[in-house]
């Protein structure tokens, strides 16, 4: 499994804001309504699952560093896999609130448009902040080579048919 990148997350998050965007430009244009304000639990859930990943990703952590006697390898393989799994959701909510956000403050004189475009903002940054751990708790999972391998390997720019 390779590592995510972050150019590609913000490229998701990005496409996802504009397809937001120009969709609920498209449907409130139509007469249907905006959708209601982000509730707060929303935020508190994307902090919560930010924690739990953290904490298992810090387990990960710590065992690579010799500090806790053993780890299952299959714990260690699924805190992977959250971890990105993390990442790209983060990205995908920080472009469907982000969208909001900007389709509900470019109709800020509507009543009401400023505070829920203010909880999406929050919202979308939580989802950053998920999007954010799981990047690090994947930075940790990353196992160090082996202590030849590195050797063995060729370097980035060299010529494999050189020799």
């Amino acid at each position: 499994m390779t590592a995510t990148r972050l150019r590609t997350l913000l490229a998701l998050a990005g496409l996802v804001t504009a397809v937001t965007w120009w969709l609920m430009r498209m449907t409130v244009g139509r007469g249907a309504s905006t959708p209601p304000e982000v509730p707060w639990l929303v935020v508190a859930v994307e902090l919560v699952i930010a924690a739990v990943v953290l904490a298992l990703g810090w387990a990960v952590r710590q065992y690579q560093q010799g500090r806790r006697p053993s780890l299952s390898p299959l714990r260690a393989a699924r805190t992977a896999v959250l971890a990105k799994a993390s990442c790209y959701t983060g990205a995908l909510l920080v472009g469907w609130y982000g969208g909001q956000a900007l389709s509900l403050l470019t109709d800020a004189d509507v009543p009401g448009n400023p505070s829920r475009a203010g909880a999406a903002a929050v919202a979308a940054l939580g989802a950053a902040v998920l999007a954010a751990v799981g990047l690090l708790v994947e930075h940790f999972c990353q196992v160090p080579p082996a202590d030849g391998e590195a050797e063995r390997r060729p370097e980035p720019d060299a010529d494999p048919t050189a020799g």
